[in-house]
């Protein structure tokens, strides 16, 4: 069983991570060469040889027992995603990518997506691809965007290039920067799962070579499942308000997200709501 680089390349970001004050070492006197970690300082607090770490994380080893991978998950300080990630990282294969088959989205799945009239709900593919929305999810986070666009898997929008390509997307969220981290932390683990994702592996090149903030998030290797949080937006009709996006997992698609867009009872933001779905009504007349 062959150690992926992706292993390789998330031990070395989570050493260089590490203070050596964070895991009790005592701070030798004179300048590091090192950010965090050195090698040999790692390898003593996991009680594995200097040789063996290092052919680890080059990615020249094999068979990484339970046993190393919680020691160094503890040295390293790695919380549950973190461990759960080395862990995956360290059972792959090598495999070369390939390109999957298309995601479509079950029935059942859109006639509860439709059941969700006053509610903005949508639905993400493994890779952020927006896999199918309802017209107030759409009016919310994508009003100029062809509505019809998530039914044309060639022409399907991505939530993560939107989020760094797309201006009217930047400009949507007012905290920026807190939507990207949980969007790469989701990707990253989505990648661990699944390395062999042509696609995947794709969107991931394509977005390092266009957006300098994205190539500095995904290699700091950060792991992090979107599981749901409250976001500022200023949106372009409605003005500002706050959100919760909340994700769950379709029984049937559990690779795929249904995100449901929510706002605080009896708030100002739950009334610009109200606003924004007599325009998407309209809109769909129309």
């Amino acid at each position: 069983m062959a150690v992926s680089m992706q292993l390789s390349e998330f031990l070395r970001a989570r050493r260089a991570r590490t203070r050596p004050e964070d895991v009790g070492l005592p701070e030798l006197p004179g300048r590091r060469r090192v950010a965090g970690l050195r090698r040999e300082e790692l390898s003593q607090l996991a009680g594995v040889s200097v040789s063996y770490y290092t052919r680890l994380e080059q990615g020249q080893s094999v068979n990484a027992s339970d046993g190393v991978l919680n020691a160094l998950a503890t040295a390293l300080r790695l919380d549950e995603h973190e461990h759960a990630h080395l862990r995956q990282l360290a059972s792959q294969r090598r495999r070369p990518h390939r390109r999957p088959p298309v995601e479509r989205v079950d029935s059942l799945t859109r006639d509860l997506l439709r059941s969700m009239g006053d509610t903005p709900a949508l639905v993400l593919g493994r890779r952020t691809d927006v896999l199918a929305w309802n017209p107030l999810a759409h009016a919310l986070l994508a009003g100029h965007l062809d509505p019809a666009a998530p039914d044309r898997p060639e022409d399907r929008p991505n939530l993560s290039r939107m989020l760094f390509l797309d201006p009217h997307t930047r400009d949507l969220y007012a905290d920026w920067d807190r939507k990207a981290q949980a969007v790469v932390g989701s990707l990253r683990q989505v990648a661990g799962h699944h390395p062999e994702d042509g696609l995947l592996a794709s969107l991931v090149g394509e977005l390092t070579m266009a957006c300098p903030e994205f190539a500095a998030l995904w290699s700091d290797h950060r792991v992090r499942p979107c599981e749901g949080d409250s976001y500022r937006l200023r949106h372009p009709l409605i003005g500002e308000l706050t959100v919760t996006q909340q994700i769950l997992a379709p029984t049937r698609s559990p690779e795929q997200s249904l995100v449901l867009v929510t706002t605080e009872e009896n708030s100002s933001s739950q009334d610009t709501l109200v606003l924004l779905r007599g325009y998407a009504s309209w809109s769909a007349a129309r």
